[in-house]
């Protein structure tokens, strides 16, 4: 006797399908009533407040059950190593890969960029990001990751904070044996909670897209991009070929298809889109990747780590950025002072992660150390790093999914099979009560 057919969700309740429209609607209004697009700031963010506040629980609550679950410290440690090795080789080659493009392409050449008039809103801008880099050394970054106190890490929202705490909670909870084991328990159910807050924080998603995007064509114009519109299509374009060629190989090493990947998450990818934030979608993918089979305790580690050193879309655009300032003003740059460019940003671009503007505040920190280009250039690309930071962010997610897949089929913990059956019907994780 066959089964009655599953009723199908009408396509305008759709997350997607809404993010969608509520995004073309955004760009119309900012476009056609610009002061009424400005207004609407609050609106997208609220809605990234309303994330935010659920990722460093979330963080909190999935390391530590997935690691004090574990009973292999060994695998727990390989596991870490290899994400440091990945995230190190795939960074590096996003640097050289945007360091080529710029150099193929040479968007600035012609520029001819007067320093002296560029505008002193624009330029204050900048000299703001590059105070935020002088405060940014690998020292202070590696002090920054040690809270003030234990609550400190969840109200500052800094998630290597956030990860060290859980990292400790979790090894302490692994010394303690059985004893520690109702407070596994209890962390589990908690973190069920949070998800089910989550679940209903998305919901919101559409209209927080909508004031988000509104917002910034009101404020920026789709004129503004004109101007330097060569700089922003190689920079789209390269990403893209980053993600279909570079990660798409990797994928097909892991045993997936990266379209197969992308259709996967299209609900975060278009929520990035329009919040320019991929941090709003931080717990959504951890759901994601867990129901594709990947380890909580690999995902738990592998996605907030990527969030601070596996950022491929920040190092695309910070090698054709800085070499496309170079070309604007007429700053001549030979092949080892684009090598050591290279070496400066993959330290610059670990130690601005977490800071607001990090792709900004990154390239600041990276011309300060190389000399040369002058660091006011950089108000060229104020007006244009909003559109730009929405490439970066879809990027660095795709980047971050793709990864932890990767990890966890190294360490075995999928298969291809698995992965293509649950693609198809991903496991479901279990519901709060």
């Amino acid at each position: 006797m066959s089964s009655a057919p599953a009723t199908r969700t009408p396509w305008y309740r759709i997350l997607y399908v809404q993010v969608l429209v509520a995004v073309v609607i955004g760009i119309a209004l900012g476009y056609f009533f610009p002061a009424q697009g400005k207004a609407l700031r609050p609106l997208g963010d609220g809605f990234i407040n309303l994330i935010k506040m659920m990722i460093a629980p979330i963080i909190f609550c999935t390391v530590v059950h997935g690691i004090a679950s574990m009973s292999d410290m060994k695998k727990l440690g390989r596991v870490g190593l290899k994400t440091i090795f990945y995230f190190l080789t795939v960074s590096t080659l996003a640097l050289i890969i945007g360091l080529i493009v710029v150099n193929v392409l040479k968007p600035g050449v012609g520029f001819n960029a007067d320093l002296a008039s560029l505008g002193a809103k624009d330029t204050e801008a900048v000299h703001e990001y590059a105070k935020t880099a002088e405060k940014t050394t690998v020292v202070q970054f590696l002090l920054n990751i040690i809270p003030k106190t234990f609550v400190s890490a969840f109200t500052e929202g800094n998630l290597l904070q956030v990860l060290l705490v859980a990292l400790l909670t979790a090894f302490a909870l692994m010394s303690l044996g059985n004893r520690g084991q109702p407070l596994l328990h209890g962390i589990e159910r908690i973190s069920e909670v949070f998800f089910a807050v989550m679940r209903i924080v998305v919901k919101a998603a559409p209209i927080g897209a909508f004031g988000a995007m509104a917002f910034t064509i009101g404020s920026y114009g789709i004129g503004s991009l004109q101007k330097l519109l060569y700089l922003m299509v190689g920079f789209y374009v390269t990403a893209a070929l980053f993600v279909f060629i570079v990660l798409g190989l990797i994928a097909r090493w892991a045993g997936f298809s990266i379209l197969r990947f992308l259709t996967y998450i299209k609900e975060e990818i278009l929520l990035v889109l329009g919040t320019s934030s991929s941090e709003t979608v931080l717990p959504l993918m951890i759901q994601k990747l867990r129901g594709l089979g990947c380890a909580p305790a690999t995902v738990g580690f592998v996605i907030p780590t990527g969030y601070s050193f596996n950022l491929d879309g920040t190092n695309i655009y910070m090698s054709m950025a800085a070499i496309f300032l170079a070309q604007a003003t007429n700053t001549p740059m030979d092949l080892s002072q684009q090598i050591g460019l290279l070496l400066v940003a993959m330290i610059s671009s670990k130690g601005a992660s977490g800071v607001t503007g990090a792709g900004f505040v990154a390239l600041a920190a990276t011309l300060t150390a190389v000399p040369g280009i002058p660091i006011e250039a950089m108000a060229l690309l104020v007006g244009i790093d909003r559109f730009m930071s929405e490439c970066r962010a879809i990027t660095n997610l795709i980047g971050n999914g793709v990864a932890t897949i990767a990890i966890s089929r190294w360490e075995g913990e999928v298969t291809p099979e698995v992965l293509s059956a649950n693609f198809r019907d991903p496991v479901k994780l279990p519901e709060p009560g």
